[in-house]
C-alpha cells in the first residue's frame, strides 16, 4: 500500500472514531459525562483540524458577552414554571443558561424582555430546580440550576460562560427536571444562549446572537451577526449584518453548517470539514492550499475573520436575497 493510501486510511480511521464520540454524547443520558465527552471530541477535533489543516482560532464577541464578576441583583423562584418581564437597554444582553432543555428566542412586540422557563420530569422534582435571574452591566443572565450532589454545596447564576462548562453539571446527574426556555427580544437586544442537551432557535432577532451547546441543532435568523458551537447538531444562520468587530466562529462535530450572509460581505474565511464539501455563492479570492474540504481566502474586501469548522458534515455560503 503506498503512502497516499495508508494516509487516507488512517484518515478513515480517525473519522469513524470522532464521529462516533459525538454520537456517543449524543445518546447519554448522565449530562454530566456528556458535557465530559463532548469536550474531549472538541479537543481532539481541533488537535486534528489543527495538525491536518491551516485554521486560525476564533475569539470571542466582545459586543455580546457579559463579564462575571459585576452582578448586582439575584432573585430566585423555587417551584413552578418561571416568568420574568423586564428592561434591557439596546446594545445590551439577554443571556439564558440551561442545563437540559430547549431555549427559543423570538422577537417582542414591545419594548420589554418575557422570558418563561417551563419545567418538565418523569421522576425527579421539579421544584428543586431554581431558576435564578441576576442584573449586570451587561444585562440580565437567566439560569437554570439544579441541586448540587455535594452536601452544603450551592451553585451560583453568573454571566458568561461559567455554570455550564464546569461543576455546576453535576447537579444533573440523578435528575431529568428538563428546563424549556422561551424568550421574547425586543429590537437591539442582544441574545445569548447556552444549554448543554438541547436545541437553541433564535428567529428574526434585530440584535447579535452568541449560541452554545452540546447536543442539538441550532438554527439562527437575525439582523445582527451571530456565532454558534454545538458538538451533535447542524448550523443554520442568516445574518443580516456583516461588520462583526472580531473574528466569529461556526462550530460543529457532526452535523453540516449554512449561513446566509449580506450580498455586500466583506471577510476573511477559513473554513474546514472532513466529511463533506464546501460551496460559496461568494467569489472567494483563494489563498494557501484549497480543496473541496478545505477553503481559505477573502471575500470582497476581506477584512474580520469568519471561521468554519466541522468534522461529519457540508458547508455552504449563501447570498442572502
Amino acid at each position: 500500500m503506498n503512502n497516499s493510501g495508508r494516509t487516507d486510511r488512517v484518515y478513515k480511521i480517525i473519522l469513524i472514531l470522532l464521529i462516533g464520540l459525538a454520537t456517543i454524547s449524543a445518546v447519554r443520558k448522565d449530562l454530566n459525562e456528556l458535557l465530559t465527552l463532548a469536550n474531549d471530541v472538541h479537543e481532539i477535533t481541533d488537535r486534528w483540524f489543527g495538525g491536518v489543516l491551516p485554521t486560525v482560532q476564533a475569539r470571542t464577541l466582545p459586543a455580546i458577552e457579559t463579564c462575571s464578576n459585576s452582578a448586582v441583583t439575584k432573585v430566585q423562584s423555587d417551584g413552578g414554571d418561571f416568568q420574568w418581564t423586564g428592561h434591557v437597554e439596546p446594545g445590551k444582553a439577554i443571556e439564558i443558561k440551561g442545563i437540559s432543555g430547549n431555549i427559543s428566542a423570538q422577537p417582542a412586540s414591545g419594548s420589554e424582555i418575557q422570558v418563561v422557563a417551563k419545567k418538565t420530569a418523569r421522576r425527579s422534582n421539579p421544584d428543586e430546580v431554581k431558576i435564578v435571574f441576576v442584573e449586570h452591566p451587561g444585562g440580565v443572565t437567566i439560569c437554570a440550576l439544579y441541586p448540587s450532589d455535594e452536601p452544603g454545596r450551592t451553585f451560583s447564576c453568573e454571566p458568561g460562560p461559567g455554570n455550564g462548562h464546569s461543576s455546576a453539571t453535576n447537579g444533573a446527574h440523578n435528575n431529568d427536571v428538563q428546563v424549556d426556555f422561551a424568550v421574547r427580544i425586543p429590537s437591539g437586544v442582544n441574545f445569548i444562549g447556552r444549554t448543554v442537551n438541547g436545541e437553541i432557535s433564535a428567529a428574526s432577532l434585530g440584535g447579535n446572537v452568541s449560541s452554545h451547546t452540546v447536543n442539538g441543532s441550532i438554527r439562527i435568523s437575525t439582523a445582527g451577526y451571530a456565532e454558534a458551537k454545538t458538538v451533535n447538531g447542524e448550523i443554520i444562520a442568516s445574518m443580516g449584518n456583516s461588520g462583526w468587530p472580531n473574528a466569529i466562529e461556526f462550530k460543529t462535530v457532526n452535523g453540516g453548517i449554512t449561513l446566509d450572509l449580506p450580498s455586500n460581505l466583506n471577510t476573511r474565511v477559513t473554513a474546514d470539514t472532513f466529511n463533506g464539501e464546501i460551496s460559496s455563492d461568494f467569489p472567494v479570492s483563494l489563498s494557501g492550499v484549497t480543496s473541496r474540504k478545505h477553503l481559505s481566502g477573502t471575500i470582497g474586501n476581506g477584512g474580520r475573520e469568519l471561521l468554519l469548522k466541522t468534522l461529519n458534515g457540508s458547508i455552504s455560503l449563501r447570498r442572502a436575497g
